[in-house]
Formats: structure tokens, sequence, C-alpha cells
């Protein structure tokens, strides 16, 4: 299903479901006092990058109820992030396949007998207002349900049966209210979550490898393109995915490539199999051995990390990519214009994030369901130029640490 199809029937669909459970809530529901949770359910079903930030958040349901059962549900599209992150058993992980609209009511009809079937105490929905998540929430029988809620805002409407409420916060970053939504189980006070103790996130640890795995997939890439042996690899992430409005101009990044060729690096331009003619487009602009396509080149997130260890550095727009490099020693250069990095920086101290914070950005946000509003020239972006960036890049390429800012 594409994204705006989705939004179509969380909306149509989604109102109505979300009204109707609110009534029989008001009708039959009971309230729930003081419980410590033994059996725990996480929705986080559709961002690959926000299973990143929600790593401190599994880290503190750990500490915090050492002896409860976690179990995540998500799409199946983003299973193998999770399982790369290593926070819950791969027997605790319930999937839905969002292809297609039967495949996704044939597995949500599954999921949600399969979450009753837990006996569930607790069920947190990380999603910001995405109404699927919040009926998934109510159905699956957990006595507190935590998620976001509008308070007094119009709009935004995912049902009154969250009786445990928490404000979003746009001035926030994202990892803090996951972890306010931990502290909203137990929380007395109103708005919830506030008695809970000033956090500062820590870099999320760094995937390891089998011996051998990180040597085998430089070895194929000097196989590959043996003109990039003894070079140091700056990665390049030209695409928005499924919000284009997020990409950085391509000819702002075909200006940065020759100039990162011309300082004596290789280049590497990342993406999916999709992103191919985005790679060949960059490619045949530098027409250089040292500027090479891999997209599609890796067949795995995991794969992708590996890469991530052969390079010295990644340039990329807002996105999957800026949040899995976390998860390795690489530094990053990451923009923002459409989204915050108040909101969505990566964790590591690596990472470098340009921004143009113009009157109208952000423009997608929680409460435009990440619509964007603009005409499609995204001045946010194309007002941070190739020379700014180039510098940045031969600032970091230059410190052994990599220059960590995030400004």
């Amino acid at each position: 299903m594409n994204i705006k199809f989705q939004r179509a029937v969380d909306r149509l669909a989604g109102v109505p479901i979300c009204a109707f459970l609110s009534l029989l809530d008001a009708l039959f529901g009971k309230k729930v006092g003081a419980l410590v949770p033994r059996r725990i359910l996480v929705i986080l079903l559709s961002e690959m990058g926000s299973l990143v930030l929600a790593q401190p958040m599994f880290a503190r349901l750990k500490e915090k109820y050492p002896g409860a059962e976690i179990h995540v549900m998500l799409f199946a599209k983003n299973r193998e992030v999770l399982d790369l992150l290593d926070v819950v058993p791969p027997a605790n992980i319930i999937t839905l396949n969002d292809r297609s609209l039967g495949a996704f009511v044939g597995d949500s009809l599954r999921a949600i007998a399969r979450t009753r079937a837990l006996k569930l105490d607790a069920v947190i929905d990380c999603e910001l207002f995405s109404r699927v998540s919040s009926i998934f929430s109510y159905l699956s029988g957990a006595r507190l349900r935590v998620g976001f809620h509008r308070h007094t805002q119009e709009g935004l409407y995912r049902g009154d049966f969250i009786n445990r409420p928490v404000p979003y916060n746009p001035y926030r970053h994202l990892t803090l209210q996951f972890l306010t939504m931990v502290a909203a189980l137990e929380s007395s006070a109103y708005p919830l979550g506030k008695d809970a103790a000033p956090v500062t996130p820590q870099d999320p640890p760094h995937l390891r490898f089998a011996d051998g795995e990180l040597a085998a997939m430089a070895a194929r890439v000097h196989a590959d393109f043996p003109a990039t042996t003894g070079k140091r690899l700056v990665l390049v992430y030209p695409s928005g995915g499924i919000l284009p409005i997020r990409a950085w101009p391509f000819e702002s990044y075909a200006t940065l490539c020759a100039g990162l060729l011309a300082a004596g690096y290789a280049v590497g331009v990342i993406g999916l199999k999709d992103d191919r003619p985005l790679g060949q487009a960059l490619v045949a602009h530098c027409a250089s051995d040292l500027c090479i396509d891999l997209t599609g080149y890796t067949k795995s997130v995991r794969e992708l990390l590996a890469l991530f260890h052969r390079a010295a550095l990644l340039i990329t727009n807002d996105g999957g990519p800026g949040q899995f490099a976390a998860l390795t020693p690489i530094p990053s250069i990451v923009f923002f214009g459409p989204e915050t990095p108040q909101l969505y920086r990566s964790l590591s101290a690596n990472a470098y994030c340009f921004h143009t914070p113009l009157s109208c950005s952000p423009c997608l946000t929680a409460y435009n369901h990440r619509l964007s509003s603009c005409d499609g020239d995204n001045q946010c972006l194309k007002q941070i130029s190739p020379e700014q960036v180039l510098a940045k890049a031969q600032q970091m390429l230059a410190s052994p640490d990599g220059q960590p800012v995030c400004a």
C-alpha cells in the first residue's frame, strides 16, 4: 500500500472505529489502578529509523521491569532492523504485512488474536497519531494503554480509550518522548511522566559482526570496484525514499561528489534497487572510476552496516541510513529541513546536522500526518550549499573522531 492510500484508510476507517471503541470503553471500561506490568506490548509500526531511536526505551523497560515479557508489533518490512537491535526475543515479534490491504487485514486479525491470547498487562503505542495503532492497542486487551494524546487539540482524533495519555511534545526529541511513555505506566502526575527524572540518551551500542564479516564486505567492494582500493570512501544517499521532499537537490549532490573526487576521495552512491536511476545519473555526471553505484548493492540492512565500516563518512538525507549509522562507528552528515533534528537527530555523537529553519520548516509533522503543504520547491534544503557541505565533510574526514557535532 502506498502512503497516500494508508493515510486515506487510516482517516476514513480509523475515525469511526476509534469513535465506536471509545463508546464501548465509556460504557463498559474499568478504571485501572496501580499495576506492575508483566507482559508489555510495544507498537512501533512504520519507521525503521524510529526503531533505533526507541532503543533506549527498550533498555529502560528491561531495567524497570526485569521480569517482564516484552513483545513488539511492527510492519514485516522493518523486522530486520528490530532483529539487529536484539532488544526482544524473535518469538516475541508480531509482524504485519502492509503490501496490500487484504494481506494487512488478514495479519491484523491474527495479530489481535495473538495479543489477546498473551493476556497483556500494558501496551505502549509509539506511533504519533496513527489511528490503526491506537485500535490495535485497545483490541489487544491490555489493561494499561499508553499512547500519544491530542488533549484539547482539534483533529488528530484517535479515540478516548488511551488510559495513560502522554501529550505529544514537538519540542522534545522523540527518544525522550518514548522514555516518557515508560514513565507513564506508573506515573501518578498529570500530565503523565512529569515526575520522571530528566534523561540524557546514550549512544546506542554498535552492532557486532562475526569474524571476517567486515573484511569480506571490504574485499567484495574492492573486487567489484578495484579503483577504490586504498581510497577513503564517502557514501552518499541522495534519495528521499517515500518522502521525496526530504531530498537535498540532485544538482547539489552532483557538485558535492565532484568536489570529493577532486579532493582524492572515492564516492559511493547508496540506496535501494529502486534508487538505481538516481545512482546511475550521479555516476554518469561524475564520469570517474572512483564514483561507484552501490544502489541495490547490499541485500540487507546488516550488509549496509558492514559497508558503513568500509567507509570514512556518510552524507545522507534525513531517513533510515542516518539512523542506522548510529549502530556503527561511521561519522555522518544529515540534511534536515522538512523535518527537524530537534525531534529526529541521530543519537550518535558522530552525527552533524545541516538544518535551515525557515518559517515553514518543519512541514512534515505529526499534526499533518507527514503530508507537506510545500509545492516541491524545498528551499529549506536548497539553501544548504554544496560548498558548505564539502567544507564540513573535509573537516570531519581530517578529524580522527569524525568532528562530532550536531547543530
